[in-house]
């Protein structure tokens, strides 16, 4: 099967709600919302340390910030409506 075929397969396989792919994607795009937020607020939280010699408040403030942001779009993403 041609590459272009399955990426047209895809493609429309993700507009449908009753694709089986459908809840794999929802699943990759929550747990890349978790881990991004906890990789990008341990890395400014370090940064804004570093920087202002306040070791580890900046970390923690930031983390919890990115966490709580992250649950938030998550909230967000568990309240769309199959189309």
């Amino acid at each position: 099967m041609p590459a272009s075929l399955r990426r047209r397969r895809l493609a429309r396989c993700v507009l449908v709600s009753r694709c089986p792919r459908r809840k794999a994607i929802r699943s990759a795009r929550v747990l890349t919302l978790l881990l991004g937020a906890l990789f990008g607020g341990g890395v400014m939280g370090w940064a804004l340390d570093h920087w202002l010699g306040t070791s580890p408040w900046a970390l923690l403030i930031v983390l919890t910030l990115a966490v709580i942001g992250a649950f938030l779009n998550i909230i967000k993403i568990s309240k769309e409506r199959a189309e």
